[in-house]
């Protein structure tokens, strides 16, 4: 599976809905984004049922505001349009692995729990 380009128009359409969505926040001129993009692109044939989805940082500077990256290349995770998980660095393919069980393991209704407890 190809990955997806977020934009600043398309990204809650992309994010909001069931399942799992993992964005890759990069820029070209960052040599650590381009030694983790064919780990991030495998990892996308490996795993069709999950959205892979990319964010320009150059292009799309008011989403990497929005979410603070200070870092790049940034990992963040989306499970039914709950943020799940959000780290700088680039991730070796092991650990990428791991991580895409451990969202799918989650019990989300649990961080749902948790979610609305933070919110009150």
């Amino acid at each position: 599976m190809a990955t997806v380009a977020l934009t600043a128009e398309n990204f809650a359409e992309k994010v909001s809905g069931e399942g799992i969505v993992l964005v890759d926040f990069w820029a070209s001129w960052c040599g650590p984004c381009r030694s983790f993009a064919p780990v991030y692109e495998r990892a996308s044939e490996n795993h069709p049922d999950i959205t892979f989805a990319k964010v320009d940082t150059e292009a799309e500077q008011l989403l990497a505001s929005e979410f603070e990256i200070r870092s790049i290349p940034t990992v963040m995770a989306i499970r039914d349009g709950i943020m799940v998980f959000a780290q700088p660095g680039a991730l070796p393919e092991s650990a990428l692995e791991s991580l895409i069980s451990q969202i799918r393991a989650l019990d989300m209704d649990e961080v749902r729990r948790q979610v609305a407890a933070n919110a009150s």
